[in-house]
């Protein structure tokens, strides 16, 4: 029996909202707010990919839209998250 997206009787299990690769090189956060030194209103990304060796961070804005918007939509997403750029 199906109920709320799920079986019914059973537990739903969500993963962690931060994985480290083994050695610590790589570290993808998801549902996690970019810490920054201003108030910035778009700081949450879908996820995050961190390297640790190098320093850097990709954002990655998930997007689900019709061949013809995806220009359009691209170009949301970088206005959207231009503040969080260094």
């Amino acid at each position: 029996m199906q109920g709320n997206g799920g079986t019914i009787g059973q537990k739903k299990t969500l993963p962690k909202s931060v994985e480290t690769s083994q050695g610590g090189k790589v570290t993808i956060l998801w549902n996690q707010q970019v810490q920054t030194d201003r108030t910035i209103p778009n700081n949450k990304p879908d996820i995050i990919i961190s390297d640790n060796e190098k320093g850097t961070c990709i954002l990655i804005d998930v997007t689900s839209s019709g061949d013809r918007n995806v220009i359009k939509k691209e170009a949301e997403k970088n206005l959207k998250y231009k503040d969080l750029t260094i």
